[in-house]
């Protein structure tokens, strides 16, 4: 085929020539290498010649253009630009294949032979330049994350226990050995184990709106664990001995107090338990606690659920006495609240604040320090 004197074939092969040139001259430069391709394949002649007119030879030609075309391509939208051009519905083989309806039996097969060769080549060429341009890219972005391992390296910081988790731990391991079973129950708990079985009268100040978080008229974030220890004394037959750690709620906030905080109460129901066994317990945990001999008293004092009760005081380094925790004898009513017959059982009941111990333990004197997450803080219990 020739156009105005000009063989097709010749023109492409000057197109091609000229293409090479003119972009390794202006890649320089930053020209832009698509618009130059569009430049190119505007002088690519256009085939929508009668098939008859063309020979085995020209579709080679074509197809040697565009492979070299293909590989020619720097990046994925440069591809995209060669796939439009070169088989989209505007593109030379679209067209040619367009005239095929026009064919007799025979032209048909030999030409649609010769279209469907060139057609399958130049998408050959464009799978393999695509996996060989994304091997590419794969291969920049491994060197730009490539990680150098003669660095130091960056090391992983030791993690720890916090403080009041490590306090209770202690207490818990004192209690676990003298026999006491770790029991747990619900936060969100109701009035009536919160308050009603616990021989709480609805008139105490601990059922005031300003010491509680109510939820409704029923429901209450817990004020103590002792909820746990009436479920249990529900549920169990005595003899009962339980410790019962977790989180309480009340509505207090200042240097040594805290809307949320960890109480740990003890509960013992047996035939003989009295409160000389009980003052007993409290000295030996004191000074299994403390690592020393403590100087301990018991003041009388009241609470609602037991009786006898009693505050229980040590004597601090510098002479003066700090009370660290309440108990007594279960209370008659308590132990009938839960089907217990107090005629035959007898029980005593013990109740600790976790951060008090921890402040006294570690010589801590705002209790808010536990709750800041300050690392500096919390990496002196490492």
């Amino acid at each position: 085929m020739s156009i105005s004197g000009v063989n097709c074939y010749s023109l492409l092969v000057f197109a091609n020539r000229l293409f090479t040139f003119l972009g390794e001259l202006f890649t320089i430069n930053g020209f832009d290498l698509i618009k130059l391709m569009k430049v190119f394949m505007s002088m690519i002649p256009n085939l929508d010649k009668a098939l008859t007119e063309l020979d085995k030879q020209q579709f080679v030609a074509f197809e040697q253009q565009a492979v070299q075309l293909i590989e020619q391509a720097q990046n994925e939208q440069q591809l995209q630009e060669l796939r439009v051009n070169l088989t989209g519905k505007k593109s030379a083989l679209t067209a040619l294949s367009k005239q095929m309806g026009l064919l007799d039996a025979d032209a048909k097969k030999q030409y649609g032979g010769y279209l469907h060769e060139l057609r399958g080549n130049i998408m050959q060429a464009f799978e393999q330049k695509a996996s060989s341009l994304a091997l590419v890219a794969l291969n920049a972005k491994l060197a730009s994350e490539t990680i150098d391992i003669s660095l130091p390296a960056r090391g992983v910081d030791k993690g720890g226990l916090h403080p009041i988790t490590q306090t209770a731990e202690r207490m818990k391991q004192f209690f676990v050995q003298a026999g006491f079973v770790v029991a747990t129950g619900p936060e969100v708990e109701s009035d009536y184990y919160n308050f009603e079985a616990l021989n709480i009268p609805e008139h105490h100040p601990a059922r005031a709106m300003h010491d509680t978080f109510y939820f409704d008229a029923h429901y209450l974030l817990r004020t103590h664990t002792s909820g746990v220890q009436i479920r249990t004394m529900e549920q169990s037959t005595p003899p009962i001995r339980i410790i019962c750690p977790g989180r309480v709620y009340r509505c207090d906030s200042d240097q040594t107090h805290s809307p949320m905080f960890h109480q740990m109460e003890g509960l013992m129901v047996s035939k003989s338990s009295n409160f000389a066994e009980l003052k007993g317990l409290i000295h030996e945990f004191l000074d299994a606690f403390f690592g020393k001999k403590m100087t301990v008293r018991f003041r009388p004092s009241f609470f609602p659920f037991t009786e006898p009760s009693a505050e229980v005081d040590i004597l601090s380094d510098s002479g003066k006495w700090l009370e660290v925790l309440g108990c007594g004898m279960v209370h008659p009513q308590v132990l009938k609240n839960c089907g217990i017959n107090p005629d035959e059982y007898t029980g005593f009941a013990f109740g600790l604040g976790i951060e008090r111990f921890a402040m006294l333990y570690y010589g801590i004197d705002d209790l808010r320090l536990f709750f800041q997450n300050d690392l500096r803080f919390l990496r002196q219990f490492g």
